[in-house]
């Protein structure tokens, strides 16, 4: 059975504050780059409390819901002479859970930057009332934050898996095949599809996993297994630097358990009794 790493019972996602609590989170940003501040054990947190001089420096602010019954909130700011880095840094610095709530706030903050206007006709959208969506006053379009769904799924046959890296990965690091849903795709159209062409293989016997929100920068991971068919590794080189089959008790470098491509690897891995 598949077991998430951390339940994530504990957030519930809201759009309208009812009443303040008496503490909240404030999750900070420019841009698209978070604000570093850690605890005495390096742990990456959130802040407490909105100094003065951010608070005159934020340019958007969004409710997202409560952690625990504690407010927690997405806020853009310009900061100036503040630390602050991509949000794959706090991977291994901080929870699951906490770095979840991260990711939903930088997507809410991008699609609110990106969706000032009517897609339409151009007119000045609003904040809808009591959805997270921007509304055109004329046209009556309503804009949802954007999610992309994509799969990412982990070949096996028996005692070997196969694992690829892209050319942005870094070096002697591999990991699991992933791809974007196109248009009137199934999800298990996409999965053989991608696999086929970023490596050349066919598969079957797909198990979907979980799924897990990846914020770079919208998408929805659904997590498979799928069990290797037929066909020789063949690249699609403009993508895939490399692809190799690699031994269950061999592997290369793979990703750390933030991701849903450790969380799929090591869910096979199990099965067949590696620990990990």
């Amino acid at each position: 059975m598949f077991v998430w790493p951390e339940a994530q019972t504990q957030f519930i996602s809201e759009v309208v504050q009812s009443a303040p609590s008496d503490t909240s989170l404030y999750f900070v940003f420019q841009g698209n780059e978070i604000l570093l501040r850690f605890d005495p054990q390096g742990q990456w947190q959130p802040l407490s409390t909105l100094a003065d001089d951010f608070d005159k420096q934020k340019t958007q602010q969004h409710f997202m819901g409560r952690l625990a019954g504690v407010d927690c909130f997405a806020v853009e700011t310009d900061l100036v002479n503040e630390k602050k880095g991509n949000l794959r840094m706090l991977a291994g610095k901080t929870d699951n859970l906490m770095f979840s709530i991260a990711g939903r706030a930088t997507q809410i903050l991008d699609w609110y930057r990106t969706h000032q206007f009517c897609g339409r006709c151009g007119i000045k959208a609003v904040s809808h009332k009591v959805d997270r969506a921007m509304v055109c006053p004329e046209c009556k379009i309503h804009s949802y934050p954007r999610l992309s769904p994509s799969i990412i799924t982990l070949v096996h046959d028996k005692n070997r898996i196969l694992l690829a890296r892209n050319h942005m990965f870094p070096k002697g690091m591999y990991s699991t095949l992933a791809g974007f849903v196109e248009p009137g795709e199934s999800i298990e159209e996409t999965l053989c599809r991608e696999v086929k062409e970023e490596v050349g293989v066919n598969v079957a016997k797909l198990e979907y996993l979980g799924s897990q929100p990846w914020p770079f920068p919208n998408s929805l991971m659904l997590g498979f297994l799928a069990e290797y068919e037929s066909g020789d590794i063949v690249l699609q080189e403009e993508e895939i630097a490399d692809a190799q089959w690699f031994d269950v008790a061999d592997l290369p470098d793979i990703p750390g358990k933030v991701a849903i491509s450790r969380w799929i690897i090591d869910t096979y891995l199990e099965r067949m009794g590696i620990d990990v």
